[in-house]
């Protein structure tokens, strides 16, 4: 049984962005969805997009986490601290109704939303034969190069949740610059690197890495037609 029959209710449209969306307006359009999944005005919603080269602070990000201005900076508004978007990044903002349940998340749970998100990642590095992991304490995917015993992030995650409607959510690196990365200290977290599908020998395409998450959502979040 899919979503829409299992509720009655539409499952979220997909929305893939061909061209490079600039982070101010992107916020303006969440946050213009997000307003009119809460006054009933607009359905739910999971946004595929790549920015430019930017660097975005969280409600958590401290100023020293910004090593080097090297990109335009922008307060996102989102829990976290600071993150890197930039080409070859697939950014997903996801806008859901978190009164009702969706999939195995239950109604009005953020810290079971925040976990069906990392699974939605899991679930979708798992078609490219990469073991993504959580890290206790740590936000994000993380994957083991076990050959030279050390660890990086290969997927960001960052909600804000607004009278129980979501919206940011993930990045999952596919191909980005990671010395991009540099001018940050991603999500606080100095000890670890940042690596991508491409980095770990995966030469997956964005539209491969897209096919990856929409055919995982289903699985977590319940299905999409």
């Amino acid at each position: 049984m899919n979503a829409e029959a299992a509720t009655g209710l539409p499952a979220p449209e997909w929305l893939i962005s061909e061209e490079r969306v600039p982070v101010p307006d992107a916020l303006a359009a969440m946050e213009a969805r997000a307003a009119a999944i809460r006054a009933g005005t607009a359905g739910e919603a999971v946004w595929l997009v790549e920015h430019p080269p930017s660097y975005t602070a969280g409600t958590s990000a401290r100023p020293e986490g910004l090593l080097e201005s090297r990109f335009p900076t922008f307060e996102a508004g989102r829990g976290g601290q600071w993150t890197y978007h930039g080409p070859g990044q697939r950014t997903a903002y996801v806008m859901l109704d978190l009164t009702r349940p969706h999939g195995t998340i239950p109604a009005r749970d953020v810290r079971a939303y925040v976990h069906g998100l990392e699974e939605w990642v899991i679930r979708a590095l798992d078609r490219f034969n990469i073991r993504g992991e959580r890290r206790e304490g740590r936000v994000g995917i993380w994957v083991q190069d076990r050959a030279n015993g050390t660890e990086s992030k290969i997927g960001a995650i960052g909600v804000r949740v607004s009278r129980w409607v979501s919206w940011h959510g993930i990045a999952l690196n596919v191909d980005p610059d990671l010395s991009h990365f540099g001018g940050i200290v991603p999500c606080g977290i100095a000890e670890h690197g940042v690596t991508s599908l491409h980095a770990l020998g995966i030469p997956a395409t964005m539209e491969e890495a897209d096919s990856a998450l929409i055919a995982a959502w289903a699985e977590v979040f319940g299905d999409r037609t």
